[in-house]
């Protein structure tokens, strides 16, 4: 499945639209939460040329099926000139996948504006070692700061601190295309950052002895922005008790000026027999 097929969308009707999948069936059956998000923002950013999407709160109810025919429902809440509201419903058949609440607008002057510094960090240096695919978009890159490996539960305990760059320099430059691209990739890090502290534990148990996933996404983005060059996305998994976790994170251009945040509650909790 190319990339560009990904964030394609098929008319069904005036409110649906199919959409493919990606992965291999053979290997994981279950479609990546970031595709969703991904897509969705596509189906919202269709609605109306003269806005952007701003947030996108997500609820992932139930697994997709790769191997299953993919449609996303809109419903307009209200369409306004600076603002207007959808729900958004991934759905298989009779089976609904994801619900989600979106928010477009447009562009307008500051009155006021602030924002936290951005880790004073520097970019991937040209032979540093990339890594592509899995939890990025597809034919996305990412370097992990400090070469951080979530998935090695051997490691030593550290903070719940994960800084990733992120571009994708083969993707058109189209601000839906970009927020697209980036939610794919937001979806992927929170779980494994709340590991982190806790000897014993790392993603390579995930689906072997613990069980986890995403259950509630919100990402907003703030400012326009361009992934042909390294944007900083810096996590912080905050809590985790009860068998679920919840973290946050921002996202910095170059030029550090913060171009989007999301929070995110997972499920992290032993697989029963």
């Amino acid at each position: 499945m190319s990339a560009s097929s990904i964030l394609q969308l098929t008319p069904l009707s005036d409110h649906r639209f199919g959409v493919d999948n990606h992965g291999d069936p053979a290997v994981s059956n279950v479609v990546f939460g970031g595709q969703l998000l991904a897509q969705m923002i596509m189906v919202a950013a269709r609605q109306n040329d003269d806005q952007h999407v701003k947030t996108i709160s997500a609820v992932f109810a139930r697994a997709a099926r790769i191997d299953a025919p993919t449609e996303i429902d809109v419903e307009t809440i209200n369409a306004g000139r600076t603002f207007s509201s959808y729900t958004l419903s991934v759905r298989q058949g009779d089976r609904l996948c994801t619900r989600a609440q979106v928010l477009t607008t447009v562009d307008e002057p500051d009155l006021i504006a602030h924002q936290p510094d951005r880790p004073e960090l520097s970019p991937p240096a040209d032979d540093a070692p990339r890594r592509v695919g899995g939890l990025a978009f597809p034919g996305a890159e990412y370097v992990i700061v400090d070469d951080i490996d979530v998935n090695d539960s051997t490691a030593d305990p550290r903070p719940p601190i994960l800084d990733m760059w992120y571009r994708s320099v083969d993707t058109p430059t189209e601000r839906a295309i970009d927020q697209a691209v980036l939610a794919w990739a937001t979806d992927g890090f929170l779980i494994g950052t709340a590991m982190l502290p806790h000897a014993g534990v790392g993603q390579d148990k995930a689906h072997v002895s613990i069980n986890t996933g995403v259950v509630g996404h919100t990402l907003t983005f703030h400012r326009p922005f361009s992934l042909s060059d390294w944007a900083l996305i810096r996590h912080e998994a905050l809590v985790a008790c009860g068998g679920r976790s919840y973290g946050r994170c921002n996202v910095f251009d170059p030029t550090g000026s913060l171009v989007a945040s999301y929070v995110q509650d997972s499920m992290i909790r032993p697989m029963s027999a």
